[in-house]
């Protein structure tokens, strides 16, 4: 060995950089081993090391460690040998930012993804753990101040502690997603090449699959997104099986927001205990006299409210009514911080499919024995409300009663029985006094004028195997109305019954429209010629007014959905703002807690500011508390908006889903000509909506001709250079169904001898159930490592 080498090795072992390391020379060779360890006086223990680890409130670097013990020089050098030692031997573990923490613990400042959240209880667990035999850790998150909520999957950087024997987190910012999940449908691309058609309609390309797992084509899956941008490519990561079996077009949904579907034994067990909770006249107001009906849809899932109406007897209300909402008292089965109240407040409320309801309650409480069912005492929360002869609310009182339902309804019966058209037995005794009792109700709300907007809302009808049967628009009745008018009533009085009472609780708010929609709404109408104002103070009636000026029935629902696009979203918030289109200045959601969480809240807050807690059920295992605690009230921003935020999620799975259903209805047709009405314009198309069905399309720009077309954004139109043909919002048209795909809800329609049609399309052979619609072959075109569609 050449002797500069040998110097070198012989620096290396003495150098006081390595004391624990010793040099052997036999035979010509050199050998390196490690010494016994012994403690260097001045440096601190093992045992002191790990101590001030656990217990120093920041990350602990080599750096921190060596200024508590007063380290200095090549003392700092040993301390550095003595954490690699540490580290070799299982004591200690290296965390991002060269910080220390007790192997098996958790660093001190570290990624943590959300992984639970129950109620006010947020769960998170380290994004990274690789303590070998340790199991992964559970970290209960604490928000501090007025922070947004953080939902499930949601990753963030925070600072940890031990608390007892588990740890606190608390969140410092919130991180980007690492990754991105697609939901879609695996299609065999030759050559053993392999595509994922996303079920997104927006997703405009398809996605190349690097591993497919256990997945086939025609496969419904889970797959994860990677790669750089132009280059991203997907593995399967879960297989859900077929797209097009009953119930799939609900589940994609489910799966694409994370709308939690199964239910967990502990809510299963506990909603099998409260059941069994007595429901008796003690500590209850007795109603089971009074002639209250259910009035709901034929296909209603639950019923959480009723209603009674008779005249006014008290001679101080001349012609005035008193009237009686009463809604199942879910506050008395689903109890604070309970394993019910975790899982109902996780879901928000619940999701309504055409095939399908994921319920916020387990079915023992939600179809069973919290549903308002004729003939079965109910437990209760009774809204007393006096009316005047002009339709005025001049008093309501809460009560906790119990109520035996007098019929089940539908809407379209009762609308027959008052009509005349069907001949019911509680004609006489409930529904004629309730919709005289209404007609002063109406009388009120048409002096409020609120927001009248009526959209149509879809039914979709299927068969015994699930499949779709029909599309057709749900007709509006005055039933209709007169429940609404009815809870709206009930719902302003709990509001202003907590009001009086200076309770905190949650608003349901709508605000007032912003400056840039009305902006966008005035020059719309301007291509109308109808004049509007932005210096006025805006009020429903104000758009009721440009309403009422519409005479042309074909132009008033595209004007209608023009004011209604213009309106913000209503949310729920414990910041009293009002709500806008009701034209109310309080508004709280009471009358659904069966399937809303908002207003299980409202009941709870009832309950603890009017003095309607029960007493403490025998059973141990049952919270004692019905009522809002302490600690619920302190945490209501919090739980505005993750109940806000599952309303959204809960309104686009269930849209996303009726379209999806819609183009399995129109699948057959595709190639046919159908009646269609223009619902948008952009510089790229048209989109276009089936008329009675529903279900928006588009029809792209190549496809109008050769001629360049001009988009105006005002009037939202397309009008082409040379031949001035001009497509506009609102106008009907003939147009071709060029493609419609079940599994993402997408339709695609052309001009009936557009430039893209070829006559044949409509000869090819119609698949039945599994038809995608559209080419099925590779195109050419592929763009950004993905097909273009």
């Amino acid at each position: 060995m050449p002797l500069s080498m040998l110097r070198q090795l012989m620096e290396f072992a003495f150098s006081p950089a390595y004391p624990q390391l010793s040099v052997s020379l036999s035979g010509g060779h050199i050998s390196l081993a490690k010494k016994p360890h012994q403690h260097q006086p001045g440096l601190p223990t093992r045992k002191q090391i790990l101590a001030f680890i656990e217990q120093s409130k920041e990350p602990a670097g080599k750096r921190e460690i060596a200024r508590a013990f007063g380290l200095k020089g090549s003392e700092k050098i040993a301390l550095k040998a003595l954490l690699r030692d540490m580290t070799d031997e299982g004591l200690v573990d290296l965390a991002p930012g060269r910080a220390f923490n007790k192997m098996g613990g958790v660093p001190k400042v570290t990624v943590l993804k959300i992984v639970e959240v129950n109620g006010n209880t947020l769960m998170a667990v380290p994004e990274q753990w690789e303590a070998e035999g340790v199991p992964l850790p559970r970290l209960r998150v604490v928000e501090r101040g007025r922070k947004s909520a953080l939902g499930l999957g949601d990753r963030i950087l925070a600072r940890t502690e031990e608390a007892g024997k588990g740890y606190l987190a608390y969140p410092m910012k919130k991180l980007p997603k690492v990754s991105e999940q697609i939901l879609g449908v695996v299609e065999d691309g030759g050559n053993n090449r392999f595509w994922l058609k996303s079920t997104d309609k927006k997703m405009r390309f398809d996605t190349p699959l690097s591993e497919l797992g256990e997945a086939k084509p025609g496969d419904l899956v889970l797959a994860e997104l990677g790669g750089r941008i132009g280059q991203k490519k997907a593995r399967v990561t879960q297989v859900l099986g077929d797209p097009f079996a009953p119930r799939s077009f609900s589940l994609i949904a489910i799966h694409k927001f994370g709308i939690p579907f199964e239910m967990p034994q502990e809510a299963e067990d506990e909603a099998a205990r409260v059941s069994r909770l007595p429901v008796t006249a003690e500590n209850r107001e007795d109603l089971r006299d009074l002639p209250i009906v259910a009035i709901d849809p034929r296909d209603a899932r639950d019923f959480d409210d009723a209603v009674w109406a008779t005249l006014d007897d008290n001679p101080k209300n001349p012609n005035g009514y008193k009237a009686l909402v009463v809604i199942a008292d879910v506050s008395y089965y689903v109890r604070p911080s309970s394993a019910l109240d975790r899982e109902a407040s996780k879901r928000g409320n619940s999701v309504y499919f055409p095939d399908l309801v994921v319920p916020m309650l387990p079915h023992a409480l939600s179809s069973d024995k919290c549903s308002l069912r004729a003939g079965e005492d109910r437990a209760v929360l009774a809204c007393h409300l006096v009316i005047d002869k002009n339709g005025n609310v001049t008093s309501w009182r809460f009560t906790r009663a119990i109520a035996r339902i007098s019929a089940n309804i539908p809407y379209e019966d009762a609308q027959k029985a008052i009509d005349g058209e069907l001949d019911h037995p509680m004609l006489e005794l409930a529904l004629k006094p309730l919709w005289a009792c209404w007609a002063l109700l109406k009388k009120a709300r048409d002096k409020r004028d609120p927001l009248a907007i009526d959209m149509p809302e879809r039914r979709i009808t299927l068969d015994e195997q699930g499949k779709v049967t029909g599309v057709a628009v749900r007709e509006h009745l005055d039933a209709h109305q007169v429940i609404e008018d009815f809870m709206i009533a009930a719902n302003v009085a709990a509001a202003k019954a907590l009001e009086e009472k200076k309770s905190a609780l949650i608003y349901r708010v709508h605000e007032t429209p912003s400056r840039e929609k009305l902006v966008a709404l005035k020059d719309y109408l301007k291509t109308f010629d109808i004049e509007f104002a932005l210096g006025q103070v805006v009020r429903p009636s104000t758009f009721n007014a440009i309403l009422a000026k519409v005479e042309d029935p074909e132009l008033r629902p595209q004007v209608m959905e023009s004011v209604l696009r213009s309106q913000t979203q209503a949310f729920y918030t414990p910041q009293n703002a009002g709500h806008f289109g009701l034209a109310l200045g309080s508004y709280a959601h009471f009358t659904s807690p069966i399937r809303r969480y908002a207003d299980l809240i409202v009941h709870r807050a009832l309950v603890a500011s009017h003095g309607l807690e029960m007493p403490a059920p025998a059973d141990d295992s049952i919270k004692p508390t019905t009522g809002l605690t302490t600690r619920d009230f302190e945490r209501l921003d919090v739980s505005s908006e993750m109940i806000s935020k599952a309303e959204r999620r809960a309104m686009e799975a269930e849209r996303e889903t009726v379209d999806r259903y819609v183009a399995a209805f129109l699948s057959t047709q595709v190639g046919e000509i159908i009646e269609a009405r223009i619902t948008g314009v952009q510089n790229f198309g048209f989109f276009a909506t089936v008329e009675s069905i529903g279900g928006d399309g588009l029809v792209p720009v190549s496809t109008l001709g050769q001629e360049r077309f001009h988009y105006d954004e005002a009037s939202q139109t397309l009008m082409g250079e040379d031949s001035g043909e001009t497509y506009s919002r609102g106008m009907r048209l003939k147009l071709r169904l060029a493609e419609a795909n079940p599994v993402s809800g997408a339709l695609r329609f052309e001009l009936p001898d557009g430039a893209s049609f070829t006559p044949d399309r409509k000869e090819r052979p119609r698949h039945k159930g599994k038809y995608l619609g559209g080419q099925r072959g590779r195109p050419s075109n592929i763009r950004h490592q993905g097909r273009r569609r």
